[in-house]
């Protein structure tokens, strides 16, 4: 299974960027490739989120449950139904000198055994691409 961890330093204080990130539902307004993300339940610390996201000209749905752990800078999801047979991960700040370190792990799995050795090389890279994408629009969002 394709796990791919992109980082990004970001200047700022880690609290308003981790809240920030949290406000997933305003991606779409500053990340090229989301369509939409709709919050369809929301907890004390956790979310229940679909999203449309748009890569390639290839429309990828997915439902994903959302914990917030705003004491250690980290949040974690875990896609519950959608196109792929297995999408998790987290984001993680870490304050730094220069600001803070973002960090995005996508941990998945394509769901086609027989196809997986062929397209999971092309799908890491395409999914790293995606997660430098959003790390690059949410330093933009904040260093505005």
């Amino acid at each position: 299974m394709p796990c791919v961890e992109t980082k990004i330093v970001i200047k700022g204080d880690s609290k308003p960027i981790f809240e920030i990130i949290k406000n997933m539902e305003a991606y779409p307004s500053f990340m090229q490739d989301l369509v939409s993300v709709e919050i369809l339940e929301r907890g004390e610390n956790t979310t229940v989120s679909h999203w449309v996201s748009n890569v390639d000209g290839r429309k990828i749905v997915w439902t994903e449950i959302d914990t917030f752990y705003p004491e250690e800078l980290r949040i974690t999801y875990c896609q519950t139904e959608g196109d792929l047979k297995k999408m998790e991960g987290e984001w993680k700040l870490v304050p730094v000198n220069e600001g803070t370190e973002v960090s995005l792990l996508v941990d998945f799995e394509f769901g086609i055994p027989m196809i997986a050795g062929l397209l999971n090389p092309i799908l890491k890279k395409k999914v790293r691409e995606n997660s430098e994408n959003m790390l690059t629009a949410v330093k933009a969002q904040i260093e505005k």
